[in-house]
């Protein structure tokens, strides 16, 4: 039986993931992760490191991170508290979805998660207080092979849902796209 179900969103390449809930008088379970069904949408590697993380309040905004060649990395996304607003951006130079974002909504309720492939930025922002993602990582973080957007960059002009009520210093001082990040810049 499959548990997780893809669907391709309008970014080349990044898939919404139903995860199908089998309940039973207990409670529940939920498929997080499966190679054999997310093969379909290009994950071919083992999962190399998994990170849960906690955003205490509503309007938080977290990235837009990803990683460069040869450590590039596809993540597997899932809200398992709260709500967020989950984006990808497309920073692959060849790719026909160039420079362009989807976002969905993942929350704990819905049971969705987004699949990025190698090259696409990742960020979310916080609908609720106490929110918790948990990422599944195609690659082990490296700090020399980190790259990112600033979740504010114009040109991008992702529609953030909320007020963002509080970035990091490391995600505020990310370069935009017009003072770093032209076509060819990333790899």
């Amino acid at each position: 039986m499959q548990r997780l179900v893809l669907t391709e969103t309008a970014l080349s390449g990044v898939y919404l993931v139903q995860r199908k809930a089998q309940p039973d008088p207990r409670g529940f379970l939920s498929r997080v992760f499966c190679v054999q069904e997310l093969a379909a949408a290009g994950w071919r590697k083992p999962v190399a490191q998994i990170n849960h993380t906690g955003t205490a309040t509503a309007g938080t905004v977290r990235g837009l991170h990803l990683q460069a060649a040869p450590h590039a990395e596809m993540k597997l996304v899932s809200c398992l508290r709260g709500a967020v607003w989950d984006v990808a951006v497309d920073l692959r130079p060849d790719s026909p979805t160039y420079m362009r974002w989807h976002a969905q909504q993942l929350s704990a309720d819905n049971q969705l998660a987004l699949l990025l492939p190698e090259g696409c930025a990742h960020g979310f922002q916080s609908l609720s207080d106490g929110a918790e993602l948990l990422y599944c990582h195609s690659e082990p973080y490296l700090g020399n092979a980190e790259r990112g957007v600033h979740p504010l960059d114009a040109r991008l002009a992702i529609a953030w849902p909320l007020p963002v009520a509080l970035l990091s210093a490391r995600d505020a001082a990310l370069p935009t796209i017009a003072t770093g990040l032209e076509p060819g810049a990333l790899p």
